[in-house]
């Protein structure tokens, strides 16, 4: 499964993209299990963003959602965390 992160926004306004295979990882469930419930917890649509804030696009394999600063749920921010950190 591959996930993808978009982030916008920001005091900069600097794009960063990143994504993982989770087919190459050795905690696929795990990962699965986080994206799921990230996704399910997100919006189909774009949010109305704060000042400065990022905004967020996640893509779990065909499946796009959307989430932004400061409402992330505790899901969404470890995964965006993760794919940030880990995704090239």
């Amino acid at each position: 499964m591959r996930i993808h992160v978009k982030r916008t926004g920001g005091f900069g306004g600097i794009e960063r993209n990143a994504e993982v295979d989770t087919a190459e990882l050795s905690d696929t469930q795990e990962w699965q299990a986080l994206a799921d419930q990230a996704v399910s917890e997100a919006r189909s649509t774009p949010p109305v963003g704060v000042p400065d804030g990022f905004t967020y696009q996640i893509t779990v394999g065909e499946h796009t959602v959307y989430c932004s600063d400061p409402r992330l749920t505790d899901c969404q921010r470890k995964l965006i965390s993760r794919v940030l950190k880990e995704g090239s």
